[in-house]
């Protein structure tokens, strides 16, 4: 199995060792600073990565982490109303690692130093449109089907 993600099409498509047809697409949200690799510029870095861990197996939907734990909140309208300057990295994270050494992997270019990852969102409608901080946003629920579906060390291909 491997994961593409298209970011002109906000896309992230599964295949399966099946075949070249993609088996399940779903509808993304990528940086709104664009696409890039060095740490601070808060763009979705690009190229060959492999899930490096999964994060939150069992937890219920739009539950709240912070450094990849989870804080026990359940984000609501209220909750967001309270935090409105948070970053949401809600129900799953998929943790991102570059393969591609100088690319997205080691010194000031490093996907896993930046803490990319695929994650769920409390800004579901922003999902179809580049409003993330780098990461890629998934809704809630296809987020907990992916995560499901995927184990670690699957490969990433992140498409410009």
């Amino acid at each position: 199995m491997h994961l593409l993600i298209r970011i002109p099409e906000q896309k992230l498509y599964v295949f399966s060792d099946r075949g070249k047809e993609s088996d399940t697409k779903y509808s993304i949200s990528t940086s709104s600073f664009g696409v890039g690799q060095e740490k601070g510029s808060y763009q979705t870095p690009v190229g060959r990565h492999i899930i490096r861990a999964k994060i939150g197996a069992g937890m219920p939907a739009k539950s709240v982490f912070v450094n990849r734990r989870p804080t026990g909140e359940i984000y609501s309208e209220n909750l967001g109303k309270q935090y409105p300057n948070r970053d949401w990295i809600l129900t799953r994270i998929l943790w991102l690692s570059g393969c591609e050494k100088g690319i997205n992997r080691l010194g000031p270019v490093d996907t896993m130093q930046r803490f990319i990852y695929i994650h769920g969102t409390a800004d579901e409608s922003s999902i179809g449109r580049p409003h993330s901080h780098g990461c890629i946003r998934m809704r809630n629920q296809d987020i907990i089907e992916l995560f499901d579906i995927v184990i670690v060390a699957t490969p990433v291909l992140i498409e410009p």
